[in-house]
């Protein structure tokens, strides 16, 4: 039996495809392209790593304020305004009040989106309650007092009672937690804080008295103030002409100066209701005592200057002898020229500052001047000139560079009316101020006191007011100034307290202009007086004429 002996095979021979294909792949392969697949390899890995490790991040180490991101996409707050609060005069008339801008939520119910501002007095009171603004930029962030930060578009008070009293008008908004969907629509409420509303502002202002005044002030330029003597509250700050405090456009560029509180903010000389300050400043020094006389001749000449009098230079005639009633009640300027020449001009100065000229009043509203008071030292400094005699004469009848408000005017006659007692003027009807005393010998201000009745009087220069009843003392200014045109002008005065015997008024009128004090300012004088005192009144306005200062 032959033996098998094992040989080479077929399959020995048989190279298969797969390694015929490696064979050739290894031998046909380009090394650039080995290299460029290595590093398409190396690109991805660290892609991925890169996408991994940005995954850690969001997740662990941003993911808090990713959340928060979020729900402040989803969870929105909104402000709920505060209304501001109501302002209204001394009997509860409003003044300012807001009216509701409603919207309609999601659930069909009404609430309020915010608060507009309303002004029911329109420009009767406009200059005292003021307007809002928009807070500025440089005023956001600001903390106002006892209220929240002031954010864009917040309101502000911008002038009167509104920006005096701001912190207590403005109260603190509040705000609701919501949670909205993908288009903003509020889905369900979270949380609610209720807005606080301000306080409410109650003024000493009489809305009855202030409509006669801006009657009586109605195409003029003017102010009229009207205080209580022995408290210092106001009845009446009225300023001509006005602004709606909800439209300003029309008063921004306004050449009548509408924004202009010329109750506080005006200044003017302030003719012959200077002349009580020349009396106290002699008698009270010691200057003149009171039997000291004058007779007027019409002129006082000083060298090459003559100074004259009212009379003298409208109707050509002399007023003789004087003395200090007669002087007041005929507002005899040369009387006064002398007078002043034997008191000084500092002398002058220092009791025009003794009753209030020169200084602010302090009343709580924004925007009072405080006016001036010169002296021969300020002339000197600020003019480089010297001081004249005829600059006293000017002082002394109230001209030259003296400068005084409607509001200083009021409140130093409200010292003569109280025979002394200096209350400062205020607005807000729950202050109670304090009030100072100015010391002067009773015979003094029995003096002033019969000079300014007897200029209410028969006789006198305020001849409107001669038969109002309660009598009244009085006296008029006629202030001169330089016009635009180079011209002289004059402004109108008159300041009064009535009842004579026992004043619970002060009253103080200025037309810009006006002429005469008795003609322009006297009539409105009267027309306020009567609202006060309940009084019928039947005089003929229209028919004003007649001898005056």
């Amino acid at each position: 039996m032959n033996r098998f002996r094992p040989g080479m095979a077929f399959g020995d021979y048989m190279i298969k495809e797969s390694a015929r294909g490696k064979v050739r792949a290894m031998e046909e392969v380009n090394p650039q392209r080995v290299r460029l697949h290595k590093w398409l390899g190396v690109g991805i890995a660290l892609a991925v790593g890169l996408l991994l490790v940005r995954l850690v991040s969001l997740q662990l180490i941003s993911g808090g304020r990713m959340r928060v991101l979020a729900n402040e996409n989803r969870i929105r707050q909104l402000k709920l305004s505060a209304p501001r609060g109501k302002i209204l005069d001394r009997n509860g008339q409003i003044l300012a009040d807001n009216r509701a801008i409603l919207r309609i939520i999601p659930d069909s119910k009404l609430t309020v989106d915010d608060w507009q501002r309303r002004y029911p007095q329109g420009e009767l009171a406009a200059h005292v309650v003021g307007y809002l603004g928009e807070v500025g930029q440089d005023e956001v962030g600001l903390l106002g007092e006892g209220s929240d930060k002031y954010r864009l578009q917040d309101m502000i008070g911008r002038s009167g009672v509104e920006q005096q009293y701001e912190s207590r008008l403005r109260g603190r908004d509040g705000g609701r937690l919501v949670e909205v969907d993908s288009s903003g629509e509020v889905v369900r409420e979270l949380g609610r804080k209720l807005p606080i509303a301000g306080q409410d502002v109650q003024l000493s202002l009489d809305m009855s008295l202030q409509q006669a005044a801006m009657t009586g002030l109605a195409g003029k330029k003017g102010a009229v103030v009207a205080t209580n003597p022995h408290t210092g509250e106001v009845l009446v700050l009225a300023s001509s002409p006005a602004f709606n405090p909800l439209d300003l456009s029309a008063s921004l560029n306004g050449a009548e100066l509408p924004l202009l509180n010329r109750a506080i903010g005006g200044i003017y000389a302030p003719g012959s209701t200077f002349k009580m300050i020349t009396s106290l400043a002699a008698l009270a020094e010691g200057k003149l005592d009171a039997g000291f006389t004058y007779t007027d001749t019409g002129t006082v000449s000083v060298g090459q200057f003559a100074y004259t009098n009212w009379y003298f230079t409208q109707y050509g005639k002399t007023e003789g002898v004087t003395g200090w009633v007669k002087g007041l009640t005929r507002s005899v300027d040369t009387f006064f020229y002398k007078v002043g020449e034997y008191t000084g001009p500092d002398l002058l100065a220092k009791w025009a500052n003794n009753l209030g000229f020169g200084v602010k009043t302090g009343i709580d509203m924004p925007g009072e001047v405080a006016g001036l008071v010169p002296t021969p030292a300020w002339k000197e400094q600020t003019k480089g000139e010297k001081w004249f005699l005829g600059n006293t004469y000017h002082m002394a009848i109230g001209q030259g560079d003296l400068l005084v408000t409607p509001l200083q005017v009021n409140a130093m006659i409200a010292i003569l009316a109280s025979r002394g007692q200096n209350c400062r003027p205020h607005l807000v009807k729950d202050t109670s101020v304090p009030c100072s005393k100015t010391e002067v010998d009773p015979k003094i201000w029995d003096i002033i006191d019969r000079g300014m009745r007897g200029a209410c009087s028969a006789g006198g220069t305020a001849f409107p007011l001669f038969d109002f009843v309660p009598a009244v003392a009085c006296k008029t200014g006629t202030a001169e100034y330089i016009r635009s045109d180079g011209r002289i002008g004059t402004h109108a005065w008159l300041t009064a307290y009535a009842p004579a015997d026992d004043p619970t008024i002060v009253i103080s009128v200025l037309v810009e202009g006006g002429g005469e004090g008795s003609r322009a300012a006297a009539p409105i004088v009267r027309q306020v007086l009567a609202k006060y005192f309940g009084v019928e009144d039947h005089y003929n306005y229209a028919a004003v004429s007649g001898v005056g200062e």
